[in-house]
C-alpha cells in the first residue's frame, strides 16, 4: 500500500515528489513514456528563477529528479499507467500489468502537443513533420533547407529561432497578423534575418505523401481563401498543447478541453486525488507555476493523510 503515488515527472510531478519525500511519505513516482515531461525538449529555459544564464530543460528536470530521489522518492522510469480505479479508496492503478494501490494520488500528467489535424500530417510524422525543434532540428534532412514553423506563441518563436542554426530560412506561419508570444520572444524571432513571417495563413496540406517525405506545404490565406505552395523540407508544429487526462475522463470534473478542474487548492472532485501542472492549468502553463502547483498538491496530500490518521 502506497501513501502517495505521483503520475508525471515534469516540474509539477517532481516538485510534488520533493515535498512528499521530505515529509517521509516515500512517494512512488511514475514517469510514463516521457520522463521529465515536455520541458526536456526545450534547449534553454531563461525564466526559471535561480538560473540567470538560463538552463537546459533536460538538465533542469534531471536536477529535480535527483533532488527528489535524494529525499527518498522512488522514480519508476518509463512505467505507463494503463488504467485507474478512483471509485473507492485505496485507489487502484494498473501500471504495466501490475496493480498499485495508494491512499492518495497526485496527477501531474502535463500536456502533449496539439496537432494540425491533417491526414498528411499524420502520414509524414517523423518524415519531415515534427513537434520538437530541439529534438529533431539537427537532422541531416533539415540542414541548409527551408523549414516551416506553424504557430504564433512563445513555443513557435523559440522553435523558429532554434532552427536558424540549421535551416537556410525559416517561415513562421501564423493564422493572425500579430504574434501572441511574449514581447521578448516575438522580437527575437521577427528581427532574425533568417526568419520570415507569413501572416493570416494556415497550413492546408503537407506534401508529399507519395514521396514519403516533406517537400512543401499548401498555405491558405484565412482572409481571401487563396492557396499557395511553399517548398520546404520540414514542418515544425507549435500550436499549443492538449492535456494528458484522457485516462481520467468520466471520473474527475474537467472543463470542455479536458483540463482537470481543481477546487479548494489542488483537490479534485474526488477526495484524496490532487492535481498539479499543465493538465489542470490552461491559463499560465509555465514551468514555475507548475512547480508551485506541485508544491501545493504535495502539502494538500500530506494534510489529507494526516487527517486520515487522526
Amino acid at each position: 500500500m502506497e501513501k502517495v503515488v505521483i503520475i508525471g515527472t515534469g516540474c509539477a510531478g517532481l516538485t510534488a515528489a520533493i515535498y512528499t519525500a521530505r515529509s517521509n511519505l516515500s512517494p512512488l513516482v511514475l514517469t510514463g513514456t516521457m520522463p521529465g515531461g515536455l520541458l526536456t525538449t526545450t534547449s534553454i529555459v531563461e525564466n526559471f528563477p535561480g538560473f540567470p544564464e538560463g538552463v537546459d530543460g533536460y538538465e533542469l528536470m534531471l536536477r529535480m529528479q535527483q533532488q527528489a530521489e535524494k529525499f527518498g522518492a522512488r522514480i519508476k522510469v518509463l512505467q505507463t499507467v494503463e488504467s485507474v480505479d478512483l471509485s473507492q479508496r485505496p485507489f487502484k492503478i494498473m501500471v504495466d500489468g501490475e496493480l498499485v494501490e495508494t491512499q492518495t494520488l497526485i496527477i501531474a500528467t502535463g500536456a502533449g502537443h496539439r496537432h494540425i489535424g491533417l491526414k498528411s500530417e499524420h502520414l509524414l510524422e517523423k518524415k519531415g513533420v515534427t513537434y520538437c525543434a530541439t529534438c529533431d532540428g539537427a537532422w541531416p534532412m533539415f540542414r541548409n533547407q527551408p523549414l516551416v514553423v506553424v504557430g504564433g506563441g512563445d513555443s513557435a518563436c523559440e522553435e523558429a529561432t532554434y532552427l536558424t542554426r540549421f535551416a537556410s530560412e525559416v517561415y513562421l506561419v501564423h493564422r493572425r497578423d500579430t504574434l501572441r508570444a511574449s514581447k521578448i520572444m516575438a522580437a527575437r524571432a521577427l528581427t532574425h534575418p533568417k526568419i520570415k513571417p507569413i501572416w493570416n495563413s494556415v497550413v492546408a496540406d503537407i506534401h508529399d505523401v507519395q514521396k514519403d517525405k516533406v517537400t512543401g506545404v499548401t498555405l491558405r490565406d484565412v482572409n481571401t481563401g487563396v492557396e499557395t505552395l511553399l517548398p520546404c523540407a520540414g514542418v515544425f508544429v507549435a500550436i499549443g498543447h492538449v492535456p494528458n487526462t484522457h485516462i481520467f475522463k468520466g471520473m474527475l470534473a474537467m472543463n470542455g478541453d479536458g483540463y482537470i478542474l481543481p477546487q479548494n487548492g489542488t483537490e479534485t472532485s474526488i477526495p484524496g486525488v490532487f492535481v498539479a501542472g499543465d493538465c489542470s492549468d490552461h491559463v499560465y502553463r509555465q514551468a514555475i507555476t507548475a512547480a508551485g502547483m506541485g508544491c501545493s498538491a504535495a502539502i494538500d496530500a500530506d494534510r489529507y493523510l494526516a487527517g486520515l490518521n487522526q
